[in-house]
């Protein structure tokens, strides 16, 4: 006899809102977009609500959650919203998209931010394990070999950790522009030198903000990726006003900040590189 789990309208509510700012944190990486990552949140949102039953069946939690959206990412085409007009920088994404292994951006971040087993991977995207564990073994190769070359600029106030941050960028074949350690000196080194992305810490020394300057940066040189690092990411994921579309959790990992910065120099690359 087959068993299915139901769940309460509070047990619902409570599970989604546990897990939600991590599938929207996923979700704008994966774009490179906070509107259009939480669009497809929400799609995974309606999905749920509309059978519900479905949902309690998989044991809910955020490996359910995350599977729901990735049926409605895969039957979008991955990226971008069915109807909508393709301009020049999504013309250039599908073109890297199509010299990459399909999906490998999905089970790297899985892997690594959201921090999911692989058998879980697997589940989520509806693949066999050995297929999950193929995409895990060539994703930072493949993104590494197609994306080096960016110029960073690390906006980051701990020197153990600044120096920590500028290794693994390096080591990617990345550069490191400068190091800030206030927003004062972040806006002063962005003002010196071209950069393709931005790793900032939220708190800087003297109490000053990493996100004001990021903001005041932005204002002046224009849009480019930006990716926080914070102990309370949830702060930050909250679907309400502008937020950031790449987030790292406090403590982190090397593999952490290396598909976080792979997926932002992914969109940073369809557009011109610094010179």
């Amino acid at each position: 006899m087959e068993v299915v789990t139901s769940m309460t309208g509070d047990e619902l509510a409570s599970d989604i809102a546990m897990n939600l700012p991590y599938l929207r944190r996923y979700a704008r990486a994966l774009t490179g977009d906070q509107d259009l990552g939480d669009g497809y949140a929400a799609q995974a949102l309606e999905a749920i609500l509309s059978d519900q039953d479905s949902y309690a069946s998989e044991g809910g939690g955020k490996a359910s959650l995350f599977k729901v959206f990735h049926g409605i990412w895969k039957s979008s085409g991955a990226i971008f919203v069915p109807g909508t007009k393709v301009n020049t920088r999504e013309s250039r994404a599908r073109e890297h998209l199509a010299q990459m292994t399909p999906h490998s951006r999905e089970a790297l971040l899985l892997k690594t931010v959201e921090e999911f087993s692989t058998a879980e991977v697997a589940r989520i995207m509806a693949i066999a394990e050995d297929v999950a564990e193929d995409l895990l073994s060539i994703a930072f190769a493949e993104m590494a070999e197609r994306l080096a070359g960016g110029r960073v600029l690390i906006i980051e106030d701990e020197a153990i950790i600044a120096l920590d941050l500028e290794t693994i960028v390096e080591e990617m074949g990345h550069s490191v522009i400068g190091v800030a350690r206030t927003a004062d000196a972040a806006l002063r080194l962005a003002a010196q030198d071209p950069f393709d992305l931005i790793l900032s810490d939220i708190q800087l020394a003297d109490n000053s903000s990493g996100i004001d300057a990021v903001n005041q940066i932005l204002k002046k040189r224009g849009d480019c990726p930006v990716i926080f690092i914070t102990a309370f990411p949830e702060r930050l994921l909250t679907g309400q006003g502008p937020e950031p579309a790449f987030l790292i959790s406090k403590p982190y990992n090397d593999d952490q900040v290396k598909s976080a910065v792979s997926q932002a120099m992914f969109f940073a690359s369809t557009k011109e590189m610094s010179a």
